[in-house]
């Protein structure tokens, strides 16, 4: 799994998937620190409009913009739904988060030709150490 995370980590646009409701929740987490690192982040979430100042789509699909890694930060029975999205919009990476996969989730993956990184965090593999992360919440 090494190079598909530097694989997964030398593409530019991210959309982050889940809670950006509170500053340790780790969809909020992880946005701040990819774009702490130069990568373009989209948030996703139904219920937000913005957060930190940028727009908040509400579905993968309304990002106006190429994504090269959707990173689901979802409970297991979302992180099912929107595979279907990324599917249905071609987009062929997918970071799910410790907590977000299963093997339903996985399977469709491999299934669709969709490359999924899963059991790793985004956080630890681009750099930060794990004493410095808060335990997950989602």
């Amino acid at each position: 799994m090494p190079s598909l995370v530097k694989e997964f980590l030398g593409q530019k646009n991210f959309a982050v998937v889940g809670s950006f409701r509170e500053k340790t929740r780790y969809a909020y987490l992880i946005l701040k620190d990819l774009l702490a690192r130069g990568y373009e982040v989209y948030p996703v979430n139904p219920n937000l409009d913005e957060v930190e100042g940028r727009p908040c789509y509400k579905r993968i699909s309304d990002i106006p913009f190429r994504i090269d890694v959707v990173d689901l930060v979802t409970p297991p029975p979302v992180t099912e739904i929107l595979l279907e999205e990324c599917r249905q919009l071609g987009i062929r990476r997918v970071w799910l988060q410790p907590g977000a996969e299963s093997e339903k989730a996985i399977e469709f993956c491999h299934q669709n030709g969709i490359k999924v990184i899963h059991g790793l965090c985004v956080m630890l593999e681009a750099g930060n150490k794990k004493e410095d992360l808060p335990p997950p919440q989602f």
